[in-house]
């Protein structure tokens, strides 16, 4: 998959993000990465809450590079995988693992309960914050202006 194809089937959309919307951006990450440590919190919420932390990460690395994907069915998918596109090998193992966690996470919010587990949360809580860590360090180094 290339950028070319993603504006040729209309799953992105070319953009010039700005330091308010990426600081917005890092305000909902954080906002997340808190509210999934909650105790007596489900596990479920825990797990979906981070990921979406890990979500908006992929949305700030994806506006960063000048683009934003299109809303519609399959965002979620086509955000994990230009993200690809932004970092490089570094996204590849995230990706994958927030791919999957998507799916579960559709689960938990439209089919059923009590399907994360508790180690299943505690993990993507870790996985979003070393994501979203991966996704600044990438913002340092190729957009200063932009930079936390």
């Amino acid at each position: 998959m290339t950028w070319t194809q993603l504006l040729a089937n209309h799953e992105v959309q070319r953009h010039r993000t700005s330091k308010t919307e990426i600081d917005s951006i890092r305000a909902i990450i954080a906002r997340d990465l808190v509210d999934a440590s909650v105790k007596g919190v489900s596990a479920d919420r825990r797990f979906a809450t981070a990921y979406n932390a890990a979500l908006q990460a992929a949305k700030m690395a994806i506006a960063g590079a000048g683009y934003r994907v299109t809303t519609g069915a399959g965002h979620h998918r086509i955000s994990l995988d230009a993200v690809r596109l932004v970092l490089g090998k570094a996204a590849d193992p995230y990706s994958d693992y927030f791919d999957r966690c998507r799916r579960k996470r559709n689960v938990i919010d439209y089919d059923d309960a009590f399907v994360a587990t508790e180690t299943e949360a505690r993990e993507i809580v870790i996985k979003a914050k070393e994501f979203s860590e991966l996704v600044e360090g990438w913002l340092v180094r190729n957009h200063p202006s932009l930079r936390a």
